[in-house]
């Protein structure tokens, strides 16, 4: 099973120089014990309400000065995301009513409990799932999935790309998901459109061209995939002008129209805040929604946020669905961890567990898989 990276640049930041140059004994987060290369700020939980979030009239405006890398394992198709060093060093060039830009970056810190909950990195974890899915070939078509503290959504993302129906993204920050959730949705969705245009060429079809009548209509092509026609600005300035709600978002019938630029897109919904807050926004839809398949990965390192996750997980797994869970053994420093997480999904006795795959090398991680026990599936 191969698992290569492809970067388009490599750099070394400050948070990176910083530690390795303070002393032993001089981190100002003393009293916390983080993972070797993880630190870890805590503060007082917080409530965050749930927002919905969607893609701009321009969707490629948030590829301005993108610089990407891809991931490959084994047979996945490629996983295009934001170069994470690079987002760091131009993070203060980003609008973040948040804060967390400039808090993450001050105090070189992964994690800051109830403000900023991790979604900037891609966690290890993460890779373990993606590895373990080429290696049993889950399968999404026509599947309903929902990302669960998606952070960069790399998980998602291989749904969509295999065929799942919906594809719904949520995160702790508002931020992550727009600057780094969203991104890296639309940096594959393009990716896959140009393999569609390439593969029409190799066949003969000439994009831009159509038969009508025995009339060959020649329409115009875009010179760059990642800028639209003038004609179709003009027509997206107008709809935004004529169809703006009052609190700023877009109007659905808008987010539609504009989503149907790029297919894929318009099976993704994008989520911030708390699980909490977030189930219940889910619960106000009609008809109700569940999820064939819910991933989420390291989301179980502070046991405060237990009861929340798992009760999201139950209001919102389908019956006959199942939980993808990644997560590291213990997590230092904040307490949570596998076997504390295994005490209180038993005590709950709402899912069954069932261990897909430990990995050994480093710190020990798991990658779970959780089902609704018999008398609950249906």
């Amino acid at each position: 099973m191969s698992f290569s990276f492809n970067f388009d640049v490599q750099l070394t930041t400050k948070c990176q120089q910083d530690e390795e140059n303070q002393p032993q004994d001089g981190n100002e987060y003393s009293e916390v014990e983080p993972v070797p290369g993880i630190t870890i700020t805590t503060q007082d939980e917080t409530v965050k309400a749930a927002v919905e979030h969607f893609p701009p009239a321009t969707p490629h405006s948030l590829l301005n000065d993108a610089v990407s890398e891809t991931i490959t394992i084994g047979t996945l198709p490629p996983l295009n995301f934001l170069n994470e060093s690079v987002f760091e060093l131009t993070a203060y060039e980003r609008d973040d009513e948040e804060m967390i830009l400039s808090q993450t970056t001050a105090q070189c810190s992964d994690l800051i409990s109830g403000v900023y909950e991790g979604g900037l990195k891609v966690w290890e974890c993460t890779y373990d799932l993606l590895e373990l899915l080429e290696r049993d070939g889950e399968r999404f078509a026509e599947k309903i999935v929902l990302d669960l503290g998606c952070g960069a959504g790399l998980l998602g993302i291989l749904a969509l790309k295999r065929g799942a129906s919906q594809v719904h993204f949520q995160d702790y920050n508002s931020t992550v998901i727009e600057h780094v959730t969203l991104p890296n949705t639309l940096l594959n969705c393009l990716e896959e459109e140009e393999e569609e245009e390439e593969e029409e060429e190799s066949k003969g079809k000439k994009p831009g061209k159509r038969q009508n009548n025995d009339e060959v209509i020649i329409e115009e092509e875009e010179e760059e995939s990642m800028k639209s026609t003038e004609k179709t600005k003009s027509e997206l300035k107008n709809k935004q002008k004529n169809e703006e709600v009052e609190d700023g978002r877009p109007h659905a019938k808008r987010q539609a129209l504009d989503s149907s630029q790029h297919p894929k897109l318009s099976g993704c919904r994008f989520f911030s805040g708390d699980w909490t807050s977030f189930l219940s926004l889910i619960l106000k839809e009609d008809p109700s929604l569940k999820y064939d398949i819910i991933f989420t990965s390291e989301t179980i390192y502070n046991k405060a946020y237990y009861s929340a996750l798992h009760n999201t997980l139950h209001r919102l797994l389908a019956p006959g669905g199942v939980i993808y869970l990644a997560t590291k053994t213990h997590y230092f420093g904040v307490g949570g961890g596998l076997h504390l997480f295994e005490q209180f999904v038993e005590e709950k006795g709402v899912f069954d567990m069932e261990k897909l795959w430990v990995v050994e090398h480093g710190l020990q991680r798991h990658v779970v898989a959780m089902h609704f026990k018999t008398k609950d599936r249906f």
